[in-house]
């Protein structure tokens, strides 16, 4: 199954920063464990897809051509 991507370049990084500091949040025991959410934002800047995105027909990617 192929996604077409909807997720940019500011919002990758973005994504990154956010889920990492969750996530280490969540490891040192700072927050609860819905930090370990942040590896949702992690995972989707790397496969560039939203599912959230596509259901609500939003797309920052540039390049989608949307």
């Amino acid at each position: 199954m192929q996604f077409t991507t909807n997720v940019g370049s500011a919002d990758r990084i973005l994504r990154l920063i956010l889920g990492s500091a969750l996530i280490l949040l969540a490891v040192t025991g700072t927050i609860g464990y819905w930090g370990w959410l942040g590896t949702v934002f992690v995972v989707t800047a790397f496969v560039r897809f939203c599912p959230i995105y596509a259901m609500l027909g939003l797309c920052t990617d540039k390049k989608a051509g949307r």
